[in-house]
């Protein structure tokens, strides 16, 4: 569903943390990981990646059931006790799409909802069971109404055209791709009484403007368009009618007009082929310089009578169902104890990139592991590899199996592995800040196939060479410095949403890391469209699958040192530090936003907007802001210097006395350990979203893919509700006194208490 920045790091004092004593515990076998290394085979994914995108695979079609039971047969050919679990969730699609401009400059004029086929793709010729232009979980409907041009159409753009004294309500926007999560654009024209949305793609963004147009290039073709889903993720992922709880057969559902993640309004996809037509016939004010991409004409935001659409929107909205393949190598030592790696299988058409490119990683690993397990190797803990279906349309399969064995996974779960697409370039990871050295030291012993180097040291060059480049700015510049010393590690990124990972850490707690390699490999301008083909992907975006392979032997890795570990691999000095970190944004944005209230305060009252403004354009005043109290930080810096105290004596403890402790202790230990990460949860959740309860990470409820830290905290003070951010500073404050607890428990197991 998604893809990773070219360099994953995050910018906190945790990533500027002092090194700590190495834990305690056996040494890596790099003779088993070798054999592992000798079994990944990129033609091998090549040919299945080839295979599983040879048709158009979204949910409900044959190419997805197919692929389904090609991924179980594997399963069990390689050794693995693998089964079906399938989930019967609301997936609607599409009956009849239409757009037209019906008045204005150019009308009539009826976009194309279809992609042709490109030249020496193969695959783009096997249009059969295409979905045509479409968004899922938008709200059908039949409207015609002028158009406005909203740019992104995220809030900043709102309040532009309001001082342009341009309103959407009784309107149809059309917003640009790029800038903020897919839902969002509808999602808030929506709430500002827009009556239907189109998105397009800019090339500005991944267009002419970047590359070559396909076939040539990588880039967006002129008729390419992306799909996606519009539910409202930032309320919760899954299927909108059974919210919290497995979408079974026979389970209790809510009427789809009472699910809150599904949006009211029609929405379509285009092409910026079929935009230029619809923008070339907007009047209106000359749109803001922000507002401006890069086709060939004068961006004008509308607002008038002038450029009417039409747009009709009718759906399928039965449920359909969805197949994840689980599958299972049973652990000699502890059976109860689960390493659970996944991917998703689904895509909006062919899906090569997105996400086959990661699921192919993911069969190597397990025909690898399969293999090993027939050579006599038995992994110590369960390892659980899932091939997840309908993530697309808004991490179905994930969310519903999770919500469904819920009580097992928190009572088992050790940690989630997740990836997705997957292309050339350098190692990305995301996720639970407790695994940051592990992610290094996997990281340092697997070969870059490009360079020879490894993949570690080539991220830790990358940051180096961008920051040293002229005009960097200050967070590049950040990771330099952190990059260049290389006694350090480096530092990976908060999780937020956008894949499969969100149901296990966002509301099971339960630790999760997402891995990829990109920042090269271009598929960006075939995101979600009928371009998303093997011929696109094994010439643009990793040619001869190799970093396939480095991705199989990252993850592989991770998942044979996590089930083989005889003490824990986390260091919660990181997560103390990380956490530090957070605390120290909250505070500084606190501080911004009173000071950006009383600045814009002073700016009304001395009618400084009106005089700044150029008086021939038509203009007013912004909203005032909420005045910002000064917030009482007192709990979370109490709790910080608990954690950081618990963090550090368990961590050095286990460096001590690790190596002696009895099997009795270590199994009390990791009973310890486990469920730690779900002192993190607060049963009643986000305000507005009580269905994700992490107080640490979350998808903004404005960025959406994008994480936000110290969610409950950060997001009241960004939206000036104050009395939130006091709750919340409570909340979080309680969840880390807990987690400090938790550690310090487990200590005195290792003190043999």
């Amino acid at each position: 569903m998604k893809f990773r920045s070219r360099f994953a790091a995050l910018l906190c004092s945790g990533a500027l943390a002092a090194l700590v004593p190495a834990v305690a515990h056996a040494a890596p076998d790099k003779a088993l990981e070798a054999k592992f290394d000798a079994l990944i085979d990129p033609a091998l994914m090549g040919s299945w990646l080839k295979t599983m995108a040879a048709e158009p695979n979204h949910v409900g079609s044959p190419h997805d059931k197919a692929n389904a039971e090609m991924t179980l047969a594997q399963f069990r050919a390689w050794g693995w006790d693998a089964k079906i679990e399938v989930f019967q969730v609301l997936y609607p699609t599409p009956k009849e799409v239409a757009l037209e401009l019906v008045a204005g400059p150019g009308a009539p004029f009826r976009a194309t909802l279809t992609e042709a086929p490109i030249p020496g793709d193969e695959s783009s010729t096997r249009t059969k069971d295409q979905l045509p232009a479409y968004v899922a979980f938008q709200g059908d409907g039949d409207v015609t109404a002028p158009l406005v041009y909203v740019n992104y159409g995220m809030p900043a753009d709102y309040e532009a055209l309001a001082r342009l004294g341009v309103s959407v309500k009784g309107k149809i926007v059309i917003a640009r791709y790029g800038a903020g999560w897919r839902g969002l654009k509808p999602k808030l024209a929506q709430e500002h009484g827009a009556v239907g949305a189109i998105i397009y793609s800019d090339p500005r963004d991944d267009g002419y403007s970047t590359d070559d147009v396909y076939p040539k290039g990588a880039a967006r073709p002129p008729g390419g368009f992306q799909r996606g889903s519009v539910a409202d993720m930032t309320t919760f992922p899954g299927d909108p009618t059974t919210p919290g709880y497995g979408s079974t057969k026979d389970a209790k559902r809510v009427a789809r007009e009472d699910a809150a993640t599904i949006l009211k309004i029609p929405t379509l996809p285009i092409s910026y082929g079929d935009a230029t037509a619809l923008l070339k016939a907007l009047d209106g004010p000359v749109a803001p310089a922000a507002f401006r991409g890069s086709l060939p004409l004068t961006y004008h935001v509308g607002g008038g009578e002038t450029a009417k659409v039409h747009i009709k929107v009718v759906s399928d909205w039965s449920l359909k169902p969805a197949y994840n393949v689980i599958a299972t190598l049973k652990g000699r030592q502890s059976p109860d104890e689960w390493v659970v790696r996944g991917n998703h299988r689904d895509g909006w058409v062919f899906g090569a990139s997105d996400p086959l490119s990661g699921h192919v990683a993911m069969m190597n690993e397990a025909k690898a592991l399969g293999a090993l397990v027939k050579s006599g190797w038995k992994p110590g803990r369960t390892i659980v590899y899932a091939s997840w279906d309908a993530e697309e349309p808004m991490l179905l399969g994930s969310t519903e199996w999770a919500e469904t064995h819920a009580a097992e996974l928190k009572k088992k779960a050790v940690i989630y592995l997740n990836s997705d697409s997957n292309a050339r370039g350098f190692l990305g990871v995301s996720g639970s800040h407790a695994f940051q050295h592990f992610v290094n030291q996997v990281s340092a012993d697997v070969t870059d196939p490009q360079t020879g180097v490894p993949v570690r040291d080539r991220l830790r060059a990358g940051l180096e060479v961008s920051a040293a480049e002229p005009g960097a700015n200050p967070r590049t510049t950040a990771l330099g410095r952190i990059a260049s010393d290389h006694a350090r590690d480096l530092p990976i990124e908060p999780l937020g949403s956008g894949s499969d990972y969100s149901a296990f850490l966002q509301h099971l707690g339960v630790p999760s890391m997402d891995i990829g390699f990109g920042g090269e490999g271009q598929s960006g301008g075939v995101y979600h469209s009928a371009y998303d083909t093997y011929e696109h992907h094994s010439r643009f975006v990793d040619p001869g699958h190799a970093y396939a392979g480095a991705l199989a032997k990252v993850t592989g890795r991770m998942v044979m040192r996590l089930a083989d570990a005889d003490a824990p691999v986390q260091r919660y000095g990181d997560f103390a530090d990380t956490v530090a970190g957070y605390v120290d944004e909250v505070k500084k944005l606190a501080e911004s936003r009173r000071d950006e209230a009383a600045t814009r305060t002073r700016l009304l009252a001395a009618g400084a907007y009106r005089i700044a403004d150029d008086p021939t354009v038509s203009r007013g005043d912004p909203a005032p802001l909420t005045p910002s109290p000064k917030l009482d930080f007192a709990p979370l810096d109490a709790a910080l210097v608990r954690l950081k105290a618990s963090a550090a004596g368990f961590d050095r403890a286990l460096a001590d006395k690790g190596a002696a402790l009895t099997p009795a202790q270590r199994k009390t230990l990791s009973a310890a350990i486990l469920p730690l990460e779900q002192r993190l949860l607060n049963e009643k959740g986000l305000p507005f979203r009580p269905w994700y309860r992490n107080l640490i990470y979350a998808p903004g409820r404005f960025t959406g893919y994008g994480a936000k830290t110290l969610p409950g905290v950060r997001e009241a003070i960004e939206e000036r509700r104050f009395d939130d951010a006091d709750t919340y500073i409570g909340f979080t404050a309680q969840a880390l006194t807990d987690y400090a607890a938790g550690l310090e428990a487990a200590t005195a197991v290792i003190h043999g208490g």
